[in-house]
This record gives structure tokens, C-alpha cells and sequence, in this order.
């Protein structure tokens, strides 16, 4: 297959892009604009602006919006948006973007689509639409989150996990390649969904902040107004697998212990409300607003420790991006989760920063006061990260490494050297059932 033959290249659904700054917005903004500098037709339908606030951004209150990102043509959508993004007004926000964009979303007729989930029930009503409209369309799903493991570690499974799951797996399987964004969700979609793994491609996330030269520090935090106590910064998007109640309770803990510790929470999300009231009277916790790159890479770099933080239970739906963001910072990470779960895999493989069990304040403080007093190891861990994301996270490598799955030839004058182009798969040839995955072992 060549991509871009008659002007038609790759479509691109996701209902997050830029300008929204956290969770997936920034890797669909930046993996459009990278296919378009390497010489391929992109095309994106996407909402209008609402994450992680939940409402319309200002400027934005238009049933459709169409403009130019960077050679990529982008059609924005207007579609319902929930005041509280749970059960079933989640459901129906996902069916009318999806609606939105399967009558009106100027796909055409690309030879990849590729679908972004989430929206996972936006992505299944397009497939089922490619698949009657579009027959000679590969379609790509692109998984940042894993629906039915979501339900299962945040709502405790029932007749709702066995319908998500239900639904996630018929689209798995119906595409014509998986990407995924680590090893752990190769294993589960084959293993759990029965998806043929040799149609599963793992391509990383990486940090969305540019290159960058070393900030000073000392000037950050001042303009931050923090001064000589411990800083924990969480960054990012306050929502229910967050389990940012946790944190209003350390910060209650560590100021009945009398540590000398500030925590900050950076963003917004649909439980921000709630913890602002939740946490009234705790002087030693602040939240800011969501901030532009670069006062954001100055807050990060002015912490003393960075924290993600999962809700108890929370184990393998998702790797959080905030972590590309904190690698890139150079600063320690704190990683409150399941000890054996994915996020704490990804900050041992990154040697970046230390694990504490979740739904834990009291280990929580003192993690973090033993990291804000030994500034050496705190700096030794944070070093590591930064090499890691030079090493492993590398925004041009990952972008062509996508390139490579969706079959799209670098078109630049003198390209860099990138991996080959891979075959799909044929949706003829007879498949064979996935090897059987061995059970994780606590």
C-alpha cells in the first residue's frame, strides 16, 4: 500500500488535540504534524477543545471549526460535553462525537485511518463505518487506555466491565493493526481479547516538551513563590483513577507531623472541585491552573519530587503521560500505585524515582521527606529519567516508528534513516489462536 497515492494518505480520529495540553491531545497533535513534515496527506477530525476542564474551551463554541495545524488539515466538531464524565454521560459524549464526525467529519476516503481510543465507543462506531464505506481503508486503533481494565480497577467490574470489554474486543480484533503504548498492553489484548499479537505493534509515548537547555532552578522556584520547604508536584489530570483524595490526606498528614512539606497539584479534571472543598483548611496544599510549556517545565523543574499518583486498585488500564513530561524534567519521580502494576514497572525500568503503595499518606510523606533531604539521590534519580526519555522516549523516533506501522514512506529531501514500512496483515489469511500469556506474578 502507498500511502498519500491520489492526495488521500492518513485520517486521523481522536476526540483530543491541541491546543489541549495533557493526556493524549499532545501525542495525536504531534504524531499529524510529524507525518505531514515527512511528506504524507494527514487529516484529523477531532472536537472541539474540553480536556481535562470538561467544558468548551473559550474561543471554541462553534458547531464546526475546520483550519491548518502545521500542514495538517483539521476538523473540528462540536459534541456533547459532560459536566461530569461518568457511566453513562461518558458514553453518550463518545457516541456524539462519534456521530458528529461518521456524518460530517471530512474523512474521505484515506487509505489508513487511524482510530484514537479513547473514544473508544467513537472509535467502534467508525470502524463499523469504515468497514461499509471505506473497504479498501486499513483502519489502525491506537490504544492510550484500556476500557474494560479501567471499569475493573475503578468501578469494580459487573455487567458494565463485561459490556466494555465486549465492545473493546470486537474492535481489537476487527482492525487491521493495533498500536499500543507499552509491552504490558500487548500482552493483555492478546491474552484477554484474543487479538492476533503479530498484528500488534508497540510504539511508546514520548515527551511532548521540546529540547530544552538546564533551567535554573533557583529562579523557577521564586517565581513559583516557593521557598526552602520540600515541594511534591502532581501534574496533570485530576480525575477518578487519580485517586487524588489521597493526597489531600498526606498533606493533612504531613502537617499534623510537622514536615516541612509543600504539595501542589498542577491542571484540572472533573474531581478538581471536589478536592479543592475537600481540602479547605490544609495550608500546605495549593492547586494552579493548567499552564502554557514553558512556565509548566519551569514547575516541574522547580519541584523537589514529582508525583503520579493512582487510586487504589488501579493496576494496568493505563501508563499515565505525565510520566514522559517528569523523565523530562530531570526531577525524582514518586510513584503512588500498585507496586506491581505498569506505572511502577516504568519508573524502576527507568531507575527515575522510588515506589509507594497507594491509598498510603503516611508513606507518601515520608517518601517524599526522605527525597527533599537527600538531594544527592534525589538528583542521581532524576539524571536517570532525563536519560531515559533521550534513550527511549524520543519524540522523532516514535513518530517513525508509527510511520512505519501505518506504511508511510519518509518523503523528505534527505531523511534520516527510519525503520522499514510494515505489510498489514491480510484480513484473509486464516489466524491462528494467540499463545497463551503466563499469569502475572506478584
Amino acid at each position: 500500500m502507498t500511502v498519500g497515492a491520489e492526495g488521500r494518505g492518513v485520517a486521523i480520529v481522536g476526540i483530543n488535540y491541541p491546543p489541549e495540553r495533557t493526556g493524549i491531545a499532545p501525542y495525536t497533535g504531534a504524531l499529524a504534524r510529524g507525518l505531514a513534515a515527512r511528506g504524507c496527506d494527514v487529516t484529523v477530525a477531532t472536537a472541539q477543545p474540553h480536556y481535562p476542564e470538561w467544558h468548551i474551551h473559550e474561543g471554541y463554541h462553534r458547531w464546526r471549526g475546520d483550519e491548518l495545524d502545521r500542514g495538517v488539515q483539521v476538523h473540528r466538531r462540536l459534541h456533547l460535553v459532560p459536566e461530569h464524565p461518568q457511566g453513562m454521560a461518558r458514553l453518550m459524549s463518545e457516541l456524539s462525537f462519534g456521530g458528529r464526525v461518521s456524518l460530517d467529519g471530512h474523512i474521505g476516503h484515506p487509505d489508513v485511518l487511524l482510530l484514537v481510543s479513547p473514544a473508544l465507543f467513537a472509535t467502534a462506531l467508525l470502524e463499523m463505518r469504515a468497514r461499509l464505506m471505506n473497504r479498501g481503508t486499513k483502519v489502525v486503533v491506537w490504544v492510550q487506555d484500556l476500557y474494560g481494565k479501567g471499569v475493573a480497577e475503578t468501578a469494580g467490574g459487573g455487567a458494565v466491565e463485561k459490556m466494555m470489554r465486549a465492545v473493546e474486543g470486537r474492535v481489537l480484533r476487527a482492525a487491521d493493526r493495533v498500536v499500543v503504548i507499552h509491552d504490558h498492553f500487548r500482552e493483555t489484548i492478546s491474552r484477554e481479547y484474543g487479538v492476533d499479537p503479530e498484528k500488534i505493534a508497540v510504539v511508546r509515548n514520548w515527551t511532548h516538551l521540546a529540547a530544552h537547555e538546564p533551567i535554573d532552578r533557583a529562579a523557577a522556584r521564586a517565581a513559583m513563590g516557593w521557598g526552602q520547604e520540600a515541594v511534591l508536584l502532581h501534574a496533570g489530570n485530576m480525575g477518578v483513577k487519580q485517586g487524588l483524595d489521597h493526597v489531600v490526606k498526606a498533606a493533612r498528614v504531613a502537617a499534623e507531623r510537622g514536615e516541612d512539606l509543600r504539595f501542589v497539584m498542577v491542571g484540572d479534571g472533573g474531581e478538581r472541585a471536589k478536592l479543592e472543598e475537600l481540602a479547605k483548611g490544609v495550608d500546605n496544599l495549593e492547586f494552579v491552573d493548567p499552564l502554557d510549556d514553558e512556565p509548566f517545565r519551569q514547575a516541574l523543574a522547580a519541584a523537589d519530587a514529582l508525583l503520579v499518583h493512582e487510586a487504589p486498585g488501579v493496576s494496568e488500564m493505563a501508563v499515565p503521560s505525565k510520566l514522559t513530561s517528569y523523565f523530562d524534567a530531570g526531577r525524582p519521580v514518586i510513584a503512588a500505585t500498585d507496586p506491581f502494576g505498569i506505572t511502577a514497572d516504568e519508573v524502576r525500568a527507568a531507575e527515575a524515582g522510588v515506589v509507594v503503595q497507594s491509598g498510603d499518606p503516611g508513606a507518601l510523606v515520608t517518601a517524599a521527606v526522605r527525597l527533599g533531604a537527600d538531594r544527592s539521590r534525589a538528583d542521581a534519580l532524576g539524571a536517570n529519567g532525563r536519560a531515559y526519555r533521550e534513550r527511549v522516549l524520543s519524540e522523532a523516533a516514535a513518530v517513525d516508528a508509527f510511520a512505519a506501522v501505518l506504511g508511510i514512506k519518509d518523503r523528505r529531501r534527505n531523511p534520516p534513516e527510519m525503520a522499514a514500512t510494515l505489510p498489514f496483515p491480510d484480513r484473509r489469511a486464516p489466524r491462528t489462536a494467540p499463545a497463551a500469556m503466563p499469569p502475572k506474578v506478584a
